[in-house]
Formats: C-alpha cells, structure tokens, sequence
C-alpha cells in the first residue's frame, strides 16, 4: 500500500469559513422611499409626498397601491432614478410626470408653462357660481392667458351648455391647451387665439363672464420665490410690473366694454393686493366687488359685475 504524502512541516493553520456570496439583499419600496426622502429634504417642503409620487408613476401604479406594497422588493429601474435626480433640481413635479390635476380633472402639462394651482380652482368656483345663479342658455366665457387650458376647461365640463374664448400670448400654450380640450371632449366648444389680453378680441363681442389667472408677482419679488418657480416656469406667466399689477389694471379697465351688464370679472391676485385691487374695481364702476379665500386664508380671487352702461 502506497504511502500518503507528507505534508509540509508548517505552523498550524486556522481555517475561516466564508459563506458564499449571494449579493446584498433587495431594497424594499420602503428603503427607496426614505432614500429619496433624504434627498429631497433640502428641496421641497413635502419630501415624502414627492417622492411617493415619482416612485408611484415609475412603477405605473396609484399611491394607494405603493403604500400597501411597502415590503415588496425594489429591483433598480433607471425611470425612477432619472426622475428623482430631476426633482432634486427643484423640477416641477408637474413637469417631470407630464399632467397635474386640476379640478378632479387630468390636464397634460409642460415646460415652461404655468403649473396648475389648487388655489386657481376658487376661480372655477365663482365662475360656475355666476353662471348657474344668472341661467341663460349658452353662457359666453372669455379667458385671458390659459395657459394649460385649465380654467376654461374645467369650466366647459360642469356648463354643456356654455362656449369660451381663450387666449394667450404663446402659441405653444395653445397648442397644449388644444390638446387637454381634446382629452375632455370640449373642443368643439373652445376657441383658442393667440393674443396679449383684448388685442384679438373684436369691439363688439360681448361675454357672460371674463376670467384669469394672470401674471401678478412685482418684479421686486423675483429673488424671494421658490427655486421651483423662479427657476422654471414662465416668467411671463409670473410677473407684472413694479407692484405686480399691470396686467390686472388692463382686465379691470379693458372687460367692461366685453361684459354685457351685470357680467363677471373674475381673477387671481397675489397675497395682500386685494385692498388695492377692490378701490381700482370700485372705481371703474364694478359692483358687487368681492373676494373668495384660498385655504390657507389668503386673499384669492378678486370678482365683481360689469356697469350697466
């Protein structure tokens, strides 16, 4: 029988067991989240809300469904990613998913135009208050600067009966106003036209209501806005003069001659204009010149009624 082999006359050796490396374990949603949390802390005041709304449009899933699948694993998926690094510039998120709603209503939305705003859906509010109280059977709107088409559209859908006018000083704008109308079925009832305020407006056409969300932050302004604003959307939608005005002193002096009598004027103002804002309506002979809060208590949308002249 063969010998074994000798082995080498060496120190006693420690032998380590290494367990096999199976890579690291899957993140949870729940760690993606907080992760993308942390980042966002230095750029919005909703970390958290933000960024359940991106990793809820990556996954091409509702909130609701993120929340509840918190424990599932995450496999990298360069959407998200690409989408929060975005943010973290201070994007709009409106921007990044391409629609915000307004109103309970979806609306496409790009840069650089004026993201919807809860606090312009008060706008809607009094415009179909006005209309429904006065009746009529094809109440004619005018909007000045749509933008994204939000207010008219929101108005058409709760009015089947109404038609509107709107305008804005962008044909890119219109083009995507266009384009929401068609997504609500109302474009056969909304005329677009490219035109800075009244200037396409003919003399003698007259409207039920007129209504904006016109640009009104003072130029003096500027350095204090969120970069998220500043830095993004259109300043021509954002500001108006000196004292943020020049654009709501033309929709007060120049509607009433576009207003049948009794008609209304209605529009966003900025935070602190409305003493201002009322003494110039009064003075043109607007009655009835009232204001309707935002939730946070602000001063938002300044109406009032046309001169019987």
């Amino acid at each position: 029988m063969p010998l074994m082999p000798s082995l080498p006359l060496t120190a006693p050796h420690k032998w380590q067991y290494n367990p096999p490396d199976y890579g690291s374990p899957m993140p949870s949603l729940a760690d993606i989240l907080r992760e993308a949390q942390d980042k966002l802390e230095d750029v919005t005041d909703t970390p958290r809300l933000d960024a359940e709304i991106l990793l809820a449009h990556a996954l091409d899933i509702g909130r609701a469904q993120l929340l509840a699948r918190l424990q599932d694993g995450y496999s990298t998926d360069t959407t998200f990613d690409t989408m929060l690094a975005r943010r973290v510039k201070a994007e709009p998120i409106a921007y990044i998913l391409g629609e915000w709603e307004f109103f309970s209503l979806p609306f496409h939305v790009e840069s650089p135009v004026l993201v919807p705003r809860p606090e312009t859906e008060h706008l809607v509010e009094v415009a179909l208050e006005h209309v429904n109280e006065r009746g009529g059977e094809a109440p004619r709107l005018l909007e000045i600067g749509t933008g994204t088409g939000c207010v008219a559209i929101s108005c058409l859908k709760h009015l089947p009966q109404a038609t509107c006018i709107a305008t804005d000083i962008r044909p890119d704008n219109l083009i995507l106003t266009q384009k929401n109308a068609c997504r609500h079925h109302i474009e056969n009832r909304l005329h677009l036209l490219v035109a800075d305020a009244f200037s396409a407006i003919s003399s003698d056409v007259q409207f039920d209501a007129i209504l904006s969300n016109p640009p009104y932050i003072s130029l003096n302004d500027k350095s204090d806005l969120p970069a998220v604003v500043r830095d993004y959307e259109d300043p021509v939608a954002l500001f108006s003069g000196e004292e943020g005005l020049d654009m709501i002193e033309i929709l007060i002096s120049d509607s009433k001659s576009h207003l049948i009598p009794g008609g209304l004027l209605a529009f966003e103002i900025g935070a602190g204009q409305h003493h201002n804002v009322i003494i110039r309506m009064e003075k043109e002979g607007y009655s009835d010149v009232t204001w309707r809060n935002d939730l946070a208590g602000i001063h938002r949308i300044i109406s009032g009624l046309a001169p019987h002249v």
